[in-house]
């Protein structure tokens, strides 16, 4: 049983596509515990990916609060990986490609981020991961001025870095079509070689979102995926995304996709997450998975420590069935004994 990367799962399907027009958030306490819950022959979950948003961690918390945190974390066997910095408008933030104002906005939910990341760190519940950002616009408005606009996202991006970096933090920039200038696959390595900064900022790849990078949703232009493709064409694609994002790739999520968008509550439409057994899923996940943690030549990339499970606007009903973590877990184990390592 390999030990290595550790296996996380995400607490910010409780929140993401829920809300007024959907339905109510599932609060933090009852996917910890559903988490904690989950095992398959005897291994649990290593941790957590926290979303540093109300109603689940206010990203404007005392520091008595997230000292609660990491108690209510920790108690249960867990360690934090990766935070979610809540950039965006309704959450606080601004667009990266905005005003001053918006932009600084933006930096300023990076920088309480990173506190917190740093809190945690020497509450010692938290030894590894990254803290997430995105653009925080969307495609449409980009392609205003797709030239100009990326280069003003990367100049945001640069000051968050300089932010991350008096933190000791670093940034990974989530790839997903709804985001503006992240929403294929060329223009994220385009982004992220204009930012410039290797060792601070990388990628977050989703195998979700990123199944939909090679279709060219959002940017036809970018298809690599051809129609009605075959097996063999499907690995062929993932193949070629893989090799221009893995060598920026320090954070990956495990996940299933069924090749549609989805959208609900406040989310944008982007990769739909199915379960892991759906049998509309087009991904055999450990094979998937392998595209991102080994290189070329098939050796062991090393480059994160732990992935994590990522399924968002799934029905509520479907979240909180104790079946539906231990599935997940064992999926998880299933890449982990294909990918990983003591």
């Amino acid at each position: 049983m390999n030990r290595f990367p550790k296996l996380h799962n995400a607490m910010w399907p409780g929140l993401v596509g829920k809300g007024p027009d959907s339905e109510p958030a599932i609060d933090l306490d009852t996917m910890l515990n559903l988490t904690e819950a989950a095992q398959v022959d005897g291994v649990k979950f290593d941790g957590v990916d926290l979303f540093l948003a109300s109603p689940h961690t206010d990203i404007d918390s005392t520091s008595d609060e997230i000292k609660e945190l990491a108690e209510n974390v920790g108690r249960r066997g867990f360690v934090v990986g990766s935070l979610v910095a809540p950039v965006w408008p309704p959450t606080g933030g601004g667009s990266a490609m905005g005003s001053d104002g918006e932009r600084k906005r933006f930096v300023a939910q990076v920088r309480k981020a990173c506190a917190i990341g740093r809190q945690l760190r020497e509450l010692g519940v938290r030894k590894y991961g990254i803290i997430r950002i995105d653009s925080a616009c969307g495609p449409a408005e980009w392609a205003d001025d797709p030239r100009g606009n990326t280069k003003r996202i990367a100049e945001t991006f640069r000051e968050a870095c300089l932010v991350a970096e008096s933190y000791g933090e670093r940034l990974a920039a989530e790839g997903e079509i709804c985001w503006g200038g992240m929403h294929s696959w060329r223009h994220m390595v385009e982004l992220l070689e204009m930012v410039d900064r290797p060792k601070t900022i990388g990628f977050q790849a989703d195998m979700a979102h990123t199944l939909l990078y090679t279709m060219g949703y959002n940017a036809p232009e970018d298809r690599i995926l051809p129609q009605n493709y075959s097996e063999n064409e499907l690995y062929n694609a993932l193949g070629q995304m893989t090799a221009a994002l893995r060598p920026w790739t320090i954070d990956f999520h495990v996940a299933q996709n069924d090749a549609t968008v989805k959208g609900s509550g406040s989310h944008d439409k982007t990769g739909r997450h199915c379960l892991p057994d759906d049998p509309n899923g087009k991904l055999d996940i450990p094979r998937a998975a392998g595209y991102w943690l080994r290189d070329e030549s098939g050796n062991l990339t090393k480059a994160i420590q732990h992935m994590c499970w990522d399924g968002c606007m799934f029905a509520n009903a479907i979240m909180t069935n104790p079946r539906t973590w231990n599935n997940v877990l064992r999926t998880m184990i299933l890449v982990r004994e294909a990918h990983g390592w003591n």
